[in-house]
């Protein structure tokens, strides 16, 4: 990590890492429980395309996209996206990480990496409200995990 960094709250899950992941992984119901990344287009294989639709912050009620592409995928506990080239003279490189703590709980946390020429003024512009954003996506994702697996432990 560097000083234009995003870390999210770390969040504890009663849930296991496997039902986080596959809500994460989930892209087609992001719009059902994410409040941050209200859209996303993707599959879920190395080095496809992942299409962000996100609340703008400068014009609420309005929504912007970033294109990203999936860059580790490790099942249960990781999951990379970064935007390439796709921002001129910035490079974003998103890791959300799950963590298995045993008796059917994990925990989740998401960072963000700015670098190249303008990641100062990005991280600067934005890192707040990104920080803001991915703990409310932590949060929500807690939620709709353990509502998920409440409802299967019910079945």
């Amino acid at each position: 990590m560097n000083d234009t960094t995003v870390v999210s709250e770390l969040v504890e899950i009663d849930a296991p890492a496997s039902q986080v992941w596959a809500v994460m992984v989930d892209f087609e119901r992001y719009p059902e429980w994410n409040p941050f990344t209200i859209k996303v287009e993707a599959t879920l294989e190395l080095g496809s395309p992942v299409v962000l639709t996100l609340p703008d912050p400068a014009k609420p009620g309005d929504t912007f996209t970033t294109l990203e592409q999936i860059s580790a995928i490790v099942p249960n506990e990781h999951l990379q996206y970064n935007t390439g080239d796709s921002i001129p003279g910035v490079h974003a490189v998103r890791d959300q990480w799950v963590k298995d703590l045993g008796n059917g709980r994990c925990s989740y946390q998401t960072t963000d990496i700015f670098t190249g020429e303008h990641a100062r003024v990005a991280f600067d512009l934005q890192g707040a409200w990104v920080t803001e954003g991915f703990t409310a996506t932590a949060w929500a994702l807690k939620a709709r995990a353990e509502e998920l697996w409440l409802r299967a432990a019910e079945v």
